[in-house]
């Protein structure tokens, strides 16, 4: 009896492991069969270097979110940070200074938002949207509204150049994954990081600074948002003071979608490149099908309300399944 308990067949735990890639295959599949040009290697190579800018955002919102925190303020930092890079770029003539400006100027708002959240108490949702503000207004200022343009080719290479066969902001867009995902996974950090998103207090118990943990996660997360803002504009060849609308909440989607948790402790590098996939080819789907834009927000929205209720539904399901695993092995 036990040992039937044991192998029944789980919905919760099989959505929590294989879940979001089953999803996956199962949008690709219908993709292919609703729209002959989906699988059209260009069109496949256009959707892959669309997905550039959201997974390396999601990489970024997943120490936050892990943390139970949250970042509103990605399309305001991806306008300034990005055309800030492009400005260091025409004063300097130098795309290093330019690289490592913006990646500085991200560190730092990380650090901002960080230390308004754990030093000041403000809600990071109120953070955020004030961020989101300031920063939207102060580019605007700088560039006086107009588009900075000469950054010249050693910029753009960035957004628009290859490497063989492979797209340079691809590359750069693995190489974040990796470094994430190893200090996620394979760090002290990391592994601090999920304790206070986890149980806060039993990870302050513990001797965790979570305060300091949180802190960092924010100048990580300001770090990937200022890597997406340089490989956005660089894509586009100009600093446009006025972009980066959507790409907040397409972030958040792809990191909810690729089993990050609202609610914190839980969440994968990995799975937010999954996730940012999904998002990415329903987008072109959609655009392929000729869809208004107005129900591509439709569907949007949708997606993220039901990804959120999976993840409310399976995570209470999922442990009850694991304790009652424990309990049928130890009654065996």
């Amino acid at each position: 009896m036990n040992k039937r308990s044991g192998k029944r067949f789980n919905f919760a735990l099989f959505y929590q492991r294989f879940g979001v890639v089953t999803l996956l295959v199962i949008l690709f599949i219908v993709a292919a069969l609703l729209s002959p040009n989906f699988i059209n290697p260009r069109n496949l190579t256009n959707v892959l270097r669309q997905i550039v800018i959201i997974t390396t955002i999601a990489c970024g919102a997943c120490f936050v979110m892990i943390t139970a925190q949250i970042n509103f303020a990605y399309d305001g930092l991806i306008a300034f940070l990005g055309c800030m890079s492009v400005l260091f770029m025409v004063k300097t003539d130098n795309v290093v200074i330019a690289v490592v400006g913006g990646l500085a100027l991200g560190a730092a708002m990380g650090l901002i938002y960080g230390a308004c959240v754990t030093v000041l108490k403000v809600p990071g949702f109120i953070v955020g949207l004030a961020l989101d503000s300031i920063v939207s207004g102060a580019i605007v200022i700088i560039s006086g509204g107009v588009q900075i343009k000469g950054a010249g080719e050693a910029f753009e290479v960035l957004g628009k150049g290859y490497i063989g066969p492979v797209p340079i902001n691809v590359i750069i867009m693995f190489a974040v994954i990796i470094i994430c995902h190893v200090i996620l996974t394979k760090s002290t950090f990391g592994r601090k990081v999920f304790a206070v998103g986890g149980n806060r207090q039993a990870a302050i118990a513990s001797g965790i600074d979570a305060d300091s943990v949180i802190r960092r996660a924010y100048i990580i997360d300001g770090l990937t948002v200022a890597t997406a803002a340089i490989l956005f504009m660089s894509r586009l060849g100009v600093g446009q003071p006025t972009a980066g609308e959507g790409y907040a909440f397409d972030g958040i989607t792809g990191a909810v979608i690729g089993g990050c948790s609202i609610y914190g402790g839980k969440g994968s590098v990995v799975g937010c490149l999954v996730g940012a996939a999904i998002v990415g080819i329903l987008d072109n789907l959609l655009s392929l099908m000729n869809v208004s834009s107005y129900w591509q927000d439709v569907f949007s929205g949708a997606v993220v309300l039901v990804a959120v209720l999976v993840d409310m539904l399976t995570k209470d399901a999922a442990t009850r399944a694991v304790k009652n695993m424990m309990a049928d092995k130890k009654a065996a």
